[in-house]
């Protein structure tokens, strides 16, 4: 696959999330996408989720994000 931009990864994750949303209907993930969702502007509804998507970029792309599955026995 190729690099994604910034823009085109938030998209991908927006797009997962709606899929989500519909197969659950989960309030939760509703107004999380509300708040994602982008204004004509180009800016996220809520100002502070694109700042959040940036912070995560950095978490993701200095190897601070553990993502495997650890189960307790």
């Amino acid at each position: 696959m190729d690099n994604l931009s910034k823009k085109e990864a938030y998209l991908a994750m927006y797009a997962f999330l709606e899929n989500m949303y519909k197969l659950t209907g989960s309030d939760d993930i509703g107004g999380l996408l509300g708040s994602m969702s982008l204004l004509q502007d180009g800016h996220t509804a809520d100002p502070a989720a694109w700042q959040d998507w940036e912070d995560a970029i950095v978490k993701a792309t200095s190897g601070t994000i553990d993502a495997s599955l650890k189960i307790k026995r």
